[in-house]
């Protein structure tokens, strides 16, 4: 047995329990492979399998309650946070509340097999105050169920283990040069595709003081929250208004003499603006996004009030 398959032997629960732990704590770090090697080497009688389970369920309960109780104590701004560093910063946020609209907590059994869910989940969790009691046993469920296929997967398949070690011994130091070459440039790829749709984007915001200042005088400005209705649980900007699902356009006849500005929660303002152009398209000349989103006018300390949802076809 060649000194790959000896090293996975000698440290492979320190091994597993690391590299889950350290993906779940949000490190760009892959822990399949080790799921996959744990289930394999169970097979062939050199891990205990019951035990390389628990271990990795463990370890994903540490790093996904780290996140929980941090969603709990600062909401949103974990989430800008996560989408701030995120190779695509107009998604993760988006598709973990449509997630979270359609199946509940219920979500969090399989969040760990979506990529962009698995880390995020936790921290919308604790942000939708899910009880820690609910969130320990879902979130252990669907531990147990994505680490568990894929050391399963390695146990089936464990005949191949040692070919696979051998190919990765012969191949040494340039498949390392290869895998780190491949990363950089899927890197490069989506953070140049991320500053290219910044670019795209760019149009004038307008700040929450102005509007604010422009409110208190009276103004005639017509606000539009286009927010999750899980995000409007935290309040709104006085007076918006909430489109019924995607339907911008249907409202220009109706919006094309006010003044109207757009306002969500993602970073850099990215769904407000794509909003604001496409009302552009349709002949609406005076519509900006507001700059930092409501996260920024509740940080500010303006007027927030709670609603049921006026849908703004209905205006």
């Amino acid at each position: 047995m060649n000194e790959t398959v000896q090293f996975l032997i000698r440290h492979g629960y320190t091994l597993l329990f690391a590299f889950v732990l350290a993906e779940q704590s949000g490190l760009p770090i892959p822990s399949t492979p080790m799921l996959l090697a744990a289930g394999a080497l169970a097979g062939l009688g050199r891990m205990n399998l019951a035990f390389a389970w628990s271990l990795a369920v463990v370890a994903s309960l540490l790093g996904d309650s780290l996140w929980f109780f941090l969603g709990r104590l600062r909401g949103f701004s974990i989430l800008n946070l996560f989408c701030r560093i995120s190779l695509e910063p107009d998604t993760c946020v988006q598709k973990t509340q449509v997630t979270y609209g359609r199946h509940g907590v219920n979500w969090l059994l399989f969040a760990k097999f979506v990529p962009g869910l698995s880390t995020i989940a936790p921290p919308m969790a604790g942000m939708f105050r899910v009880s820690p009691w609910m969130f320990l046993a879902m979130d252990a469920a669907g531990s147990i169920l994505w680490s568990g296929t894929f050391i399963l997967l390695g146990w089936w398949f464990r005949g191949q283990l040692e070919l696979v070690a051998y190919f990765l011994a012969r191949l040494g130091s340039g498949l390392i040069g290869l895998l780190a070459g491949s990363v950089i440039l899927y890197v490069a790829f989506k953070y140049f595709q991320r500053q290219r749709v910044y670019r795209e984007l760019h149009i004038a915001r307008i700040t929450a003081n102005e509007l604010k200042h422009r409110l208190d005088k009276g103004e005639n400005v017509l606000i539009v929250d286009l927010r999750s209705e899980f995000e409007q649980a935290e309040g709104r900007i006085p007076g918006s208004l909430t489109p019924v699902g995607d339907d911008l356009e249907a409202l220009v006849p109706a919006i094309t003499q006010n003044e109207v500005i757009l306002y969500c929660s993602c970073p850099n303002e990215v769904s407000s603006a794509r909003a604001a152009l496409r009302l552009k398209r349709h002949g609406v000349r005076r519509v900006r996004p507001l700059e930092g989103g409501f996260p920024v006018w509740k940080d500010l300390g303006f007027p927030v009030e709670q609603f049921n949802i006026v849908p703004l076809s209905n205006t």
